[in-house]
């Protein structure tokens, strides 16, 4: 009989070499991108092809509270059927025996997959590309900051000390000497995404103080968004190693500038393989012109699954390295929409809305579900914008709650989403959103305690 170890990716195989596996992490995203799932011993997740856990996981607000997003059955907590993807079985080279992870999807007892799991939702709209004859091709940026620990959410997050022993400093973005300071924690990023089995294609230091930024290799939008989900938890795994947290929020120091996952995306033909934005002699097509159209059409819509949380529209603010606006442009970094300078055959658009505090599945998708609506709707966008963007009026939403009501009215953008996600999804954030408008923050007590 055949040893199940045998099919395993190659970096796994190698991870393994001579090594006794002891554990295996059955993992699922939840609707914020949390890992959910459960750890078995390695001679049970051999002797099993699928697990159970309740559908209730994808109900649950960031802090642990449930939207009342069950259905008609009422709140059960109905089993979820559980089937591994072995193709993302990576190790977890941080933990103190051998463990591997393995990305999970879920299905409903009709083996139907259940149509709000993030995974399953990103799969459906690549899906709507591939029946029209399209291959999306995606290339995510993550950015991070390292800070101090915090282990009291009253006090203000600060960076974290350098090798200097001097906090980390602002305002040195492209800065080696920066990137220096935190060399302990990049060596182990580094390390752990080689016994995983990803490439990073770079690191660079931003313009936040210990704000950094790694860029992936362009592919499959599966792939990239199981990479950015291992890679989130690699990074934390790092800086915790030493007396440090990795944050993604998307503004998590107040004054610095915030974090994005800047999504780039082009589209080939699945015939030829040729990239659908540029024509036979390498200018620019018609399908480039309605992908564009399509992020400035539908964005808007968008915003509540790439910018999720109240915190997420902080970090709009005009001249702190953050869009303002739906404006396309091509290499101009004040715009929401960025044409990178490439040639014919890698020509994309960059979506430099999203936060890095996105669910990568999500995000991806809803940045994928724009250019969709953009391909099929066949309209033309505005005029490239000329000049700094930021010095124009901003017209994306600037609130959660505001996000949220145009999500709810945008009927388009459910029909590729799903309906079905699109009903639980709103429901458990406006039930967080709710939560928010319950804390009393800081500024209200220090101005309107004694002045209204």
């Amino acid at each position: 009989m055949a040893d199940w170890k045998d099919d395993l990716p190659p970096a796994a195989q190698q991870y393994l070499q001579d090594r006794r596996l002891d554990e295996v992490e059955c993992v699922i995203p939840d609707l914020p991108g949390i890992a959910r799932g459960k750890a078995v011993p390695a001679s049970k997740f051999a002797r099993q092809d699928q697990f159970h856990l309740p559908d209730s996981i994808f109900y649950q607000t960031i802090t642990g509270n449930w939207g009342e997003a069950a259905g008609d059955e009422g709140f059960i907590e109905k089993d979820m059927i559980l089937k591994p993807d072995m193709s993302t079985a990576t190790a977890a080279p941080w933990t103190g025996d051998w463990t591997l992870q393995v990305i999970h999807d879920a299905y409903d007892r009709k083996d139907n997959p259940v149509p709000f799991s993030p995974r399953n939702v990103l799969k459906r709209v690549v899906q709507l590309y591939r029946d029209k004859g399209w291959e999306p091709v995606v290339a995510p940026e993550m950015e991070f900051f390292l800070v101090g620990r915090n282990l009291d959410p009253a006090h203000e997050i600060k960076p974290m000390m350098g090798r200097s022993g001097r906090p980390a400093a602002a305002r040195q973005a492209y800065s080696m000497t920066a990137v220096d300071e935190f060399g302990p924690v990049i060596d182990d990023i580094y390390d752990f995404a080689e016994a995983q089995g990803f490439e990073i294609d770079g690191i660079t230091q931003e313009g936040g103080a210990g704000q950094l930024e790694i860029n992936l290799l362009h592919g499959d939008p599966v792939r990239l968004a199981d990479e950015v989900f291992y890679f989130k938890r690699l990074i934390r795994e790092a800086a915790m190693r030493h007396d440090c947290y990795a944050t993604f929020m998307a503004k998590p120091i107040a004054d610095e500038p915030g974090s994005a996952m800047h999504i780039h995306h082009s589209v080939l033909d699945a015939d030829t393989g040729a990239n659908i934005f540029s024509g036979p002699q390498g200018g620019e097509t018609d399908a480039f012109m309605h992908f564009i159209a399509g992020l400035q059409n539908h964005l808007p819509d968008a915003l509540a699954v790439i910018a999720p949380y109240v915190n997420s529209y902080r970090r709009y603010v005009k001249d702190h390295a953050a869009p303002i606006n739906l404006a396309w442009a091509r290499d101009n970094r004040t715009t929401g929409i960025r044409v990178p300078l490439s040639g014919p055959s890698a020509r994309r658009v960059e979506n430099r809305l999203a936060g890095m505090d996105c669910n990568p599945y999500l995000g991806i998708a809803a940045s994928l579900a724009c250019g969709y609506l953009g391909l099929t709707e066949k309209r033309k966008p505005e005029a490239e914008f000329k000049g700094d963007a930021y010095g124009g009026d901003g017209d994306i939403p600037r609130t959660m709650g505001e996000a949220l009501r145009k999500f709810d009215a945008a009927t388009a953008l459910h029909e590729v989403l799903g309906p079905e996600f699109a009903r639980v999804y709103s429901i458990v954030k406006d039930a967080e959103y709710d939560e928010f408008l319950m804390v009393i923050s800081p500024w209200e007590r220090e101005h309107l305690l004694l002045n209204v």
